[in-house]
């Protein structure tokens, strides 16, 4: 007896090896050169100086999962946002137990000058594409952090903490920006 195909059988099978063949690869292609949410996060995260961090701040905010790398910097802006107000909130906090403290009251502004100023600019940029102005209102906030920080000798200051979480998402602001360049 011999084993034979029908060519109903064999019409099917070669239907669907011809579905896998076609269509198998552009589905792998679609999340290899497209990259979307998750996959976007850490391809843009892997180019800035603090990935995990990065990626827990991105992932934090559900905007993320639709965006593009223009809106992740949208993203990160708030975040330094969110920082620098919790840190001039712990600055005004102290503030109260250390009226006229002069090195504190000089973070205040600085911090002002971040949360009204570079933000909005960089939050701006990245919404307009302009990534060079993005980098810049990112850049400066971290600098401006850095002075609030240079504000105390070394080792006493009573919010490195805030400082550093705040400056550290600046800094990943401003690598998101330059991916865009």
């Amino acid at each position: 007896m011999k084993n034979s195909i029908s060519p109903k059988l064999m019409l099917s099978l070669l239907e669907i090896a011809f579905c896998l063949i076609v269509f198998l690869p552009i589905s792998h292609c679609k999340v290899s050169y497209f990259p979307m949410g998750a996959n976007l996060i850490d391809l843009t995260c892997k180019k800035t100086p603090y990935y995990d961090l990065c990626v827990i701040s991105l992932n934090s905010d559900p905007r993320s999962y639709t965006a593009d790398v223009a809106g992740l910097g949208v993203v990160m802006a708030d975040v330094v946002k969110a920082k620098a107000t919790d840190s001039l909130n712990k600055i005004n906090e102290l503030l109260t137990q250390s009226p006229g403290d002069r090195s504190l009251t000089t973070c205040v502004d600085y911090y002002k000058t971040v949360i009204e100023g570079d933000v909005p600019l960089a939050n701006e940029a990245f919404a307009a594409g302009n990534a060079k102005l993005a980098d810049q209102g990112m850049s400066d906030a971290g600098i401006v952090i850095d002075l609030c920080e240079s504000q105390f000798s070394e080792g006493s200051s009573p919010v490195t903490d805030k400082n550093k979480a705040a400056h550290d998402v600046a800094a990943v602001g401003a690598a998101i920006a330059r991916t865009m360049l």
